[in-house]
């Protein structure tokens, strides 16, 4: 097992990206998610209601509403969940090329969530920020 790492300087040079093959929906369900939530890969409870990022082919199975379709990219550098800055590097440079970003942390890696039309480009400037120069 690798050590999670907090150095920004070096997860910034060690970030690399993958990229999940299938199309993700956000989904709003009743607190509880009722069946859907075993189809769910992440699960987020609010006040008001249950959100369920699954692939749209689950959603569907399931009858649930959903909108936009999303690429999932993780970042393969073990982040810890105390470091400070990534989350802040990745998402200025997708904003500055105009990229959506929703962002899932996961106990060893960050996941994105973009609009599928501009997974390519967000990988790109991912890479882009482990290019020496690029930060």
């Amino acid at each position: 097992m690798t050590e999670a790492m907090t150095e920004l300087s070096e997860m910034l040079r060690r970030l690399d990206v993958t990229v999940r093959p299938s199309r993700y929906v956000f989904a709003e369900t009743p607190h509880g998610g009722g069946g859907a939530i075993a189809s769910a890969e992440a699960v987020v409870v609010e006040e008001e209601s249950t959100t369920l990022v699954l692939t749209e082919h689950a959603a569907a199975a399931h009858g649930l509403d959903s909108g936009p379709r999303f690429s999932w990219l993780t970042l393969t550098v073990h982040s810890s969940l105390e470091a400070v800055g990534l989350t802040a590097a990745f998402s200025t440079a997708l904003a500055v090329e105009g990229i959506s970003c929703n962002v899932l942390a996961g106990h060893r890696h960050d996941h994105l969530l973009v609009p599928v039309a501009d997974a390519d480009r967000a990988v790109a400037v991912l890479r882009g920020l482990s290019a020496p120069g690029g930060r």
